[in-house]
């Protein structure tokens, strides 16, 4: 049967070569799968880490090679067959047919989606030879290099100031450069945290020594005859820069599914079990799944580390159970991000429009630490911390368990 278990001797194709694929392979191998598996990635490299690009290799405190998810050996022990500097150019969900851009057709039993999410790009700025974005390896050692080129004093102007920019600012700040941040809402992170925890998370940066604007718009970046760029802002401001970075979000690479037959709206649309259609499954940053949890129901995309590496290998787990079979996929997502010295860690999903009480610390504290819950029809639903990890670990069995708010805000009472 067409949407059944997986054949335990068949093929699985990866279009991906990420982390969520390399779970993905994973999960199929620890559940027994020992057919062929093949994937593809667009990019030279093997899977590799993206965190730490904007924060230990563009500090030069990593060599690119470490952020290698898998040393040679152990894809080879996984029996992977790596088809690299490859994209993918369609699929045929029906038939579970892959064409590539060297002309082959890989033909598949199985296929997991996982081709991640490419950054926004300002209009108009493509070939702008000072802006850049950060999401390969071929991105970070390019940014290093104008750091490196432009010298001490370095004049970096980012643009958006969510997790990745501010990353970024944090570390160039680290190196010695002079660093403004733009941010066009009233507060960093305000659509996914709330403005006043996105205030208190953007004070970090005028603590540290960096310029933050909020309500910034930026309606061009020029181009000085004399060479880096002149970042325009509404009203009529202009930033001159040595190299400009954008960090204003990601878009699911989900171009080359038009066609398909599956279904696609900001994301491979998913069931609860992860599968986009018979013994397709999609994992990682561009899956938008059925997410069932405490009762709730949402169709939910989540770009973080975490959920991608769950993801991938419940996506291979359940590509081999079969659709009928495969339990549910339903964590309690978790993310973090460094930034000078602190790290701010998310349990849970949190809403704009949340409740929001401050159970440790608070939002104005110099030292930047403090522990914050979001609530929303008399149940928990998120718990951020920045530098409280053990505090923040505590709220996570009540998230699972569909905590009321009355008994977590009783967690941290004397």
């Amino acid at each position: 049967m067409t949407g059944g278990s997986l054949p335990p001797d068949g093929t699985v194709a990866i279009a991906g070569a990420s982390l969520a694929g390399l779970r993905a392979a994973q999960g199929l191998r620890d559940n027994g799968f020992a057919g062929s598996i093949v994937m593809v990635g667009e990019e030279q490299h093997p899977p590799y880490d993206r965190p730490p690009l904007s924060k230990q290799v563009l500090a030069g405190a990593w060599p690119p090679e470490r952020t290698a998810l898998a040393a040679p050996d152990a894809l080879a022990a996984m029996g992977l067959e790596l088809r690299l500097g490859c994209r993918v150019l369609s699929l045929d969900a029906g038939r579970r047919l892959l064409s590539l851009d060297d002309g082959s057709e890989l033909r598949a039993d199985g296929v997991v989606i996982a081709t991640g999410a490419r950054p926004r790009r300002m209009p108009g700025t493509e070939d702008h030879p000072a802006v850049t974005v950060l999401r390969t390896l071929e991105d970070v050692r390019g940014l290093r290099h104008a750091l490196d080129e432009a010298g001490p004093g370095c004049r970096v102007v980012v643009v958006g100031a969510g997790f990745i920019g501010s990353e970024v600012a944090a570390t160039c700040a680290g190196l010695g450069c002079r660093v403004t941040v733009l941010e066009g809402l009233p507060a960093p992170l305000a659509p996914a945290l709330g403005e006043d925890v996105g205030a208190a998370l953007g004070a970090m940066h005028a603590r540290n020594g960096v310029t933050l604007r909020t309500r910034a718009i930026v309606e061009g970046i020029d181009r000085p005859a004399g060479g880096g760029a002149e970042v325009v802002l509404a009203g009529g401001d202009r930033l001159a820069a040595d190299v400009v970075v954008v960090g204003i979000g990601v878009v699911p690479a989900t171009d080359w599914l038009a066609g398909s037959g599956l279904t696609v709206a900001d994301g491979v649309v998913c069931d609860h079990r992860l599968f986009a259609a018979d013994r397709v499954v999609a994992a990682g940053d561009l899956a938008r799944w059925q997410w069932r949890h405490a009762g709730e129901e949402r169709s939910v995309r989540i770009e973080h580390w975490e959920t991608a590496a769950q993801m991938g290998a419940a996506a291979g787990a359940a590509l081999l159970a079969g659709r009928d079979q495969a339990p549910p996929f339903d964590p309690v997502p978790y993310f973090w991000s460094d930034q000078y010295g602190l790290r701010i860690q998310v349990l849970g999903r949190p809403d704009p429009t949340d409740e929001v009480a401050v159970v440790e610390g608070s939002l104005d504290a110099q030292d930047g630490k403090f522990v914050a819950l979001y609530g929303r029809g008399g149940r928990l639903t998120a718990a951020l911390a920045v530098s409280r990890p053990r505090l923040l670990m505590a709220f996570r069995p009540l998230l699972v368990a569909g905590a009321g708010w009355d008994e977590a805000l009783a967690v941290l009472r004397p």
